[in-house]
């Protein structure tokens, strides 16, 4: 087995350039040892990209990330950001298929399968997305949720493609309603999206692909989470905006 370990902080539509520009700083500061196949990505706004680069360009295992990526190389699609736009300013990987993204601007398996398509053609990693929201939880129907944006979203592409793909589970229905996933389901669900991986690339391929928790981790249960055999880091959001609340999730990847 030779999963990686992540550690991804998404700032979705936080901090200007000065207040990313100190919280990178401030995490680099202090000088966290990686354990061996970790990675510690930091995916800010768009308009920090090109600054975080530079910050993090000569830190061994921190990389960089994007928020989104439009699914067309090029042309007239004002107020969007291209793949091959990410890659020249030093991004290595994008998130795609974030709830949020689903929920605000209807993104479907359909556009995010285009979006998977051009993010690995400009030799981008793709962290998809996947969970389900409450009504669904209700309903004993997670599995066949996530299970359909797998295969809508990435179940096209070649075996190659897709160990370019981490896979992130948000229990959307456990963000901000004050209900909590327990680390049982955190990994119930990780382990079934390993067996609907194995199932279409193979038991090897499973195991290699590594599977995040984007469901409220923070320092005081990233531990627990991460202990769990089927959960391999997480995607990060409000913690990942605290410099001692981001460091402390890095250090339980250990």
């Amino acid at each position: 087995m030779s999963r990686k370990k992540i550690v991804a902080g998404n700032w979705k539509m936080n901090l200007n350039l000065f207040e990313g520009k100190q919280l990178v700083a401030d995490v680099l500061q202090k000088s966290l040892s990686l354990a061996e196949g970790t990675e510690v990505v930091i995916a800010p706004p768009f308009t920090q990209l090109e600054l975080a680069a530079t910050q993090l360009k000569d830190t061994p295992g921190y990389l960089l990330g994007a928020q989104n990526c439009h699914q067309e190389a090029s042309g007239a699609y004002t107020g969007e950001v291209s793949a091959a736009m990410l890659k020249s300013v030093g991004v290595t990987y994008v998130i795609l298929g974030h709830s949020e993204r689903r929920q605000y601007f209807g993104e479907d398996e359909t556009l995010l399968a285009k979006k998977v398509n051009a993010a690995l053609a400009n030799d981008l990693k793709v962290i998809f997305c996947v969970g389900e929201p409450l009504e669904v939880r209700d309903a004993n129907g997670q599995n066949e949720l996530v299970h359909q944006q797998i295969v809508g979203g990435l179940f096209h592409l070649d075996l190659a493609q897709f160990k370019n793909v981490v896979i992130a589970y948000e229990p959307v229905w456990a963000i901000g309603t004050g209900r909590t996933a327990s680390t049982e389901q955190a990994q119930e669900m990780h382990a079934y999206i390993r067996s609907v991986i194995a199932d279409k690339y193979g038991a090897e391929t499973a195991e290699d692909t590594s599977i995040l928790y984007g469901g409220s981790c923070k320092p005081s249960n990233a531990a627990e989470l991460f202990a769990c055999p089927d959960v391999d880091g997480g995607l990060i959001g409000g913690a990942s905006l605290v410099a001692a609340d981001f460091a402390g999730i890095i250090e339980a990847s250990k």
